[in-house]
């Protein structure tokens, strides 16, 4: 079942343009900017949200473990070239779902296949953000063709007005996409479930090919407006789409249930700084417990 709708009607909750995340976008660190420009820029941010109401899709599916490899076969075991062999009977091997020649030259990933639809997730990525899921949950928003219309129309205007509606309109389907996580992470919690963070088409080595049938899993293009170009982008370009896995609790780590045992809860990147988790942190390869526990408590267990 595909559930889709607009924020901010229908008892969903709206999405709020973030002004200093859009102000990012433009290069702001904490410079001084000019009052005139200030005004400027929240004029714009005002137009972006009255203009533009983003929309959303999700939908929860099952697992296929029959068609789910969660590791890459070594190539003794399948009968595949050696990513070595190079003689003239070679024939190169692609993956059989995104046309992607896999980085071992033998053309065999790991993939998580979703049943009820042909959408195959394929790459180390995915199938380690996904290791240990009972379920999936697909989803997609976007700011629809009205804002493709209102950024045109402010670029013809002014160029710095141009980019300054594009990082608004950056913002604020970012918001979107925080509203639609939301909605999901409050369905598993129902369902007794947890979630982990939404992983997009493009991250790590998931390929951008997945979009068509990501978007046709959801039927994106009909209920949403949103279509893919023959180079896989999505057209309104902002529009997201991600992927959420489902966990039970007992085999997903909850950092508020550790906070409870008095636990500090950081998180370490693949660059090797240590950070507070935060669950929009896309980019967390690891986590980690630094256990600062009160007198009395006691905890055993690591967490990947």
């Amino acid at each position: 079942m595909v559930r889709y709708g607009r924020l901010g009607a229908g008892g969903v909750p709206n999405a709020r343009l973030d002004r200093s995340e859009a102000l990012r976008y433009l290069g702001y660190t904490g410079q001084q900017v000019d009052e005139a420009l200030l005004t400027r820029f929240n004029r714009l941010a005002d137009e972006c949200e009255k203009a533009i109401k983003p929309v959303f899709a999700w939908s929860v599916f099952d697992i296929d473990e029959k068609r789910t490899r969660w590791e890459a076969p070594e190539p003794e075991a399948t009968g595949a070239l050696n990513a070595c062999d190079t003689g003239p009977n070679a024939v190169k091997g692609c993956s059989a779902v995104s046309g992607v020649e896999a980085e071992c030259g033998i053309g065999f990933v790991p993939q998580v296949a979703l049943e009820g639809c042909g959408l195959v997730l394929e790459g180390n990525s995915i199938a380690e953000h996904l290791r240990g899921a009972c379920k999936v949950a697909l989803m997609a928003c976007t700011l629809g063709a009205v804002s493709e219309r209102e950024m045109r129309k402010h670029e013809a205007i002014s160029v710095a007005d141009g980019v300054m509606f594009g990082s608004c309109c950056s913002a604020f389907v970012e918001a979107a996409a925080n509203v639609t996580e939301g909605l999901i992470v409050g369905f598993a919690h129902d369902m007794g479930l947890a979630t982990n963070w939404r992983f997009s088409p493009g991250y790590g080595d998931l390929p951008l090919s997945a979009q068509p049938a990501f978007l046709k899993a959801l039927d994106a293009s009909r209920r949403l407006g949103i279509a893919v170009t023959s180079t896989n982008m999505l057209v309104p370009v902002k529009s997201v789409t991600a992927v959420l896995g489902f966990n039970r609790k007992s085999e997903f780590f909850l950092a508020e249930e550790f906070r409870a045992l008095g636990a500090e809860v950081v998180i370490a990147t693949a660059d090797g700084s240590v950070g507070p988790c935060d669950r929009r942190h896309g980019r967390r390869v690891r986590l980690y417990l630094s256990l600062h526990l009160r007198p009395g408590a006691d905890a055993q267990g690591g967490v990947r």
